[in-house]
């Protein structure tokens, strides 16, 4: 069921930098300037809170164009042509048919979408929303002719009808609506935590269905942190070690607009996330979703005592000659960068010493960005200037898991010890075909 969840959700979260394309010939650009520039512009803004471009645009491939593979267990899809085109993309489409689309994950000729596509959180959007957004994939995108391609995926497992009776059983129609007793900030924090922003769709574990297990705060589970894709996507309720409840609303606002805090560093498909999507958002709902996450009670987490730091015992066992395995390789490879005090050189180069991905109970997060280190933040144009590197063509499998158990344990951290087994069986998930 997890490798089912992992494949699907291999493209909710990963963003491209094409979201505010101009139309690139002058029949787009004639059409655009029939339109009403102001909803295509709300469109435009709309779209990058969406991340529509994650699964619509593929590398180095033209602007929403589709043509993204992902990898299921069942085989290999791959996303649509969601430009004006009238033969290839969605052109003939009215905004009826774009609204059924984006919020019931029913497609013009009535197939149903891969609830790949986040419509479950989708369906939350009003809408005028939905018809700025019609407005900017009408009149603000160079229309693409390029075929759509058929899944790989063989019968009797491609059929798409018993899709329906997922909806029927966990789709929830209706436009968000405010909660009483909140104040506006809360209310728009939470419409595009839940609907345009889905940070469910990888925040949220899943249950036996593959359906999110919460859509909203009113379910325990809501954004409890989920095993997503190789990574495990953060816990952002106000769980103490593992969530938000030491980040005060200065550093969750500094982080989504700059991908890095005091406290972590973006990585895995966030990194692409704060690039393209959050740090385009304005101050104002930047405030509002960390007004609404900041608000979401305590749940997960590990059941520990609340984090205290200590470098005693760590400091110790760095002292030259390094006295453990783990000890050694820290030495070697990371202390340049994250220091004897764990502290790192926060936000440029993440702190260690109780980062909330250091403290979870599941270890993918650290084994992935070790094998495999992270993409660029990319910040006002500007690439931060110490990404961090791969190791998987240095250490080895035991190396990494006597590294990471030293950490996890180092400073205070008490998370458990990581094994040369689990990293063994990332390393084979995330270097296949590369």
């Amino acid at each position: 069921m997890k490798k089912m969840l992992k494949g699907l959700g291999a493209a909710l979260c990963v963003a491209l930098p094409f979201i505010a394309q101009a139309p690139a010939d002058a029949a787009t650009a004639s059409a655009t300037g029939a339109a009403d520039q102001t909803l295509v512009q709300r469109g435009a803004y709309l779209a990058q809170l969406g991340d529509c471009a994650a699964c619509h645009t593929a590398p180095k491939g033209k602007p929403f164009a589709g043509g993204l593979p992902m990898n299921t267990p069942m085989g290999r899809i791959y996303v649509t042509n969601i430009t004006p085109d009238a033969r290839t993309g969605i052109g003939g489409y009215t905004e009826a048919d774009f609204a059924r689309a984006l919020r019931e994950g029913v497609a013009k000729d009535g197939h149903n979408l891969y609830p790949a596509m986040p419509y479950p959180s989708y369906a939350k959007v009003d809408d005028d929303d939905v018809k700025a957004l019609y407005a900017f994939f009408m009149h603000g995108v160079a229309p693409v002719q390029q075929a759509n391609r058929e899944s790989d995926i063989k019968w009797p497992l491609n059929m798409r009808w018993p899709l329906m009776f997922w909806n029927m059983a966990f789709l929830e129609k209706g436009a968000y609506r405010d909660k009483s007793g909140k104040d506006v900030a809360w209310n728009r924090g939470a419409y595009l935590v839940q609907g345009l922003g889905h940070c469910g769709s990888c925040h949220t574990p899943r249950g036996v269905a593959f359906q999110e297990s919460a859509l909203d705060e009113s379910g325990s589970a809501f954004l409890s942190g989920a095993l997503l894709d190789g990574w495990f996507a953060s816990n952002l309720t106000g769980e103490h070690n593992t969530g938000l409840g030491r980040w005060s609303d200065e550093d969750l606002r500094t982080f989504l607009k700059t991908g890095a805090n005091r406290h972590a560093s973006a990585f895995g498909a966030m990194t692409s996330v704060i690039n393209n999507s959050t740090q385009a958002m304005s101050d104002q709902d930047v405030a509002a979703v960390s007004t609404y996450l900041k608000s979401l009670p305590p749940v997960g987490g590990t059941g520990a005592a609340a984090y205290t730091y200590d470098p005693q015992a760590t400091k110790v066992s760095l002292d030259r000659p390094a006295n453990d395995a783990g000890a050694r390789v820290y030495t070697a490879y990371c202390m340049h960068c994250h220091g004897v005090d764990g502290h790192g050189f926060a936000p440029m180069l993440a702190p260690l010493a109780g980062n909330p991905n250091v403290l979870a109970k599941d270890a993918s997060s650290l084994i992935n960005v070790t094998l495999n280190g992270t993409g660029d933040l990319v910040i006002d144009g500007v690439p931060s200037p110490f990404p961090m590197p791969g190791f998987a063509a240095v250490l080895d499998d035991q190396q990494i898991a006597d590294v990471l158990s030293f950490v996890r344990a180092g400073w205070n951290n008490g998370a458990p010890a990581v094994g040369a087994a689990e990293v063994a069986k990332l390393r084979q998930s995330t270097q296949a075909g590369r």
